[in-house]
Order: C-alpha cells, then structure tokens, then sequence
C-alpha cells in the first residue's frame, strides 16, 4: 500500500466516482480502477459498492478513507517540514467559507501569496454545518465562517469581526412605520414580501435567531441561494432582504434601513482543528486579523 494508492482511494470518495476521480487527479479512468482493484486485493475486501451512476463506500470504505486522509496529511506535512528547513514553504491549504464572507480573507490570502508563491490555496464553498464536519473529518485545514457561539466541539475559534445587518429595499419602495432616523423594526419587516437566503446558509441562520428572539413572525416570499440573485429580487421591487452592511454596500444603488432594536448579526470567526497546524496554514495565520 503506497500514497498514491491513498490518494486515489480518497478522491473517488470525495468525488463520488470514478470519472470524476480521474479528471481530479489527471489521469484515464482505468488507472483509477486498476488502482482501486489493486489496494481493494492487498486487502481482501472491497472499499466501494459500484451502480451504473455512482460509487458508495462500504464498511471497510468508510473506516479507510478518514486513516488514509490522516496518512495523507502526514505525508504532506512532513515534506512541508523538510521544505520549511530548506528555505522554502510548499502545501496546500484548503479553505472553507460561505457566501458574504469572502471579504475577510482577501488581503491575507494576497500577503500569502506574495510570502509563499508555491503555496497552493484551495476555497471551498459550502454550509456552515459543512464546513463543520469537514474541519472534524480533516478535508479542510481552517475556515472563515459565521458561527453563532464561539465553543465548537473539537475546534477552535477566534473571533474576526461583528457586524450587524441592514434591511435592503428598492428606492422607490415607501416603507411605512419607519422612525424619524430611517430605522425599521423586524415587526415592519415582517409585514413586507421577504427575499431570504436558503436554509443552512449563515445569513439566514442569523436572521432567523434574530426574527424568533425578538418573537416576530415572517413569512419567506422568494428563496434563493446566490446574494446577486437577492439584490436583483430587491432591484426589481419584488422584496426586501435583510443582509450584513458590508454586502449590502456593494449595491449602492439600493436603499439601507438600520434597525432600530433586534438587529439581526453575525459573528465572522476563524476555525481550526484542534492539534498539530501545518507550516503552510501558520504562514497564513500570520496575516490573519
């Protein structure tokens, strides 16, 4: 059994079959089978259940893949090291994070990049509650996400920022019940068409804790998955949309009311895994706020 084979094993895994392992990883499918069969007869027993579309782990699979992620790790950390006493940082970094929040990780990832050009930097874009597991499961090494509350199981966590959110409307949308300042409240809010993000998505997370604190029932009247898709619901006076101030000042062209209490917020917190960091991933952490 050799890294490779690993690697392989874990890339079918993660893609969900065998053709998408093979342009993963730059080779012809038939080495991905051949390989897979091969490491499959060294141990006596299947590591996936093929159908005609997809590829499932078995048993043995799914104790494999995570011992075969470590091992792949520690491999990779151990060049790393050798790399560092040399003089040089290589690696690879994967990230995860959610939509909004890219913002946070723009100027460090520029001073990573200028540092350590052969530092490979992987984003990934998923749920908070995905990005959880894949921190726990070792598929992504930190992440920049909204989190509620700062203890997370077998993680760890600083805090980047707070901010509070804004509701976005059209300009010509007259909002009624708006103090003398221009604030709203969640009860107006609540009598207005809502764009809202899909659940799972930390924005709506926030908005939701926000709406059921403050007792304030609401009703969803467009759901979408994309924050450009939000603004062009609003643009068109279809709905409102409660989103942070620093994404709703990207669409200047749309009007921002505060909220006069109850605002909802979020948290933006940098999470890592408990344990030993890669040298690639201190190098990164040096630059973060």
């Amino acid at each position: 059994m050799d890294l490779r084979q690993m690697e392989v094993v874990v890339a079918v895994a993660e893609e969900g079959g065998f053709t998408a392992a093979a342009q993963r990883l730059h080779v012809v499918q038939s080495a991905v089978s051949s390989t897979v069969l091969a490491l499959e007869r060294e141990l006596g027993t299947p590591l996936f259940d093929r159908t005609t579309h997809r590829v499932f782990l078995t048993p043995a699979g799914e104790v494999f893949v995570p011992a075969a992620r470590a091992a792949l790790r520690a491999a990779e950390q151990a060049r790393a090291t050798v790399d560092l006493v040399r003089g040089q940082l290589r690696g690879r970094i994967t990230i995860g994070t959610t939509q909004g929040v890219w913002a946070d990780l723009h100027r460090p990832l520029a001073a990573l990049r200028a540092e350590h050009p052969d530092v490979v930097v992987r984003l990934r874009q998923a749920s908070v509650t995905d990005i959880r597991h894949a921190l726990r499961e070792g598929t992504v090494d930190l992440a920049v996400v909204a989190l509620d509350r700062q203890r997370q199981r077998g993680l760890v966590t600083r805090l980047l920022s707070y901010e509070e959110m804004v509701l976005v409307s059209a300009p010509r949308r007259a909002l009624t019940g708006t103090g003398p300042d221009g604030t709203v409240t969640l009860t107006e809010t609540a009598r207005l068409p809502l764009v809202d993000f899909t659940p799972g998505w930390a924005i709506r997370l926030c908005v939701d804790r926000a709406f059921r604190a403050a007792a304030v029932e609401r009703e969803t009247t467009f759901e979408v998955d994309d924050i450009v898709a939000a603004a062009e619901l609003v643009r068109g006076d279809l709905g409102v949309c409660v989103m942070p101030a620093s994404i709703a000042g990207q669409f200047p062209d749309l009007s921002t009311h505060a909220f006069a209490r109850h605002a909802p917020h979020w948290k933006i917190m940098l999470v890592l895994p408990r344990g030993d960091t890669p040298p690639a991933v201190t190098a990164l952490l040096r630059h973060m706020p």
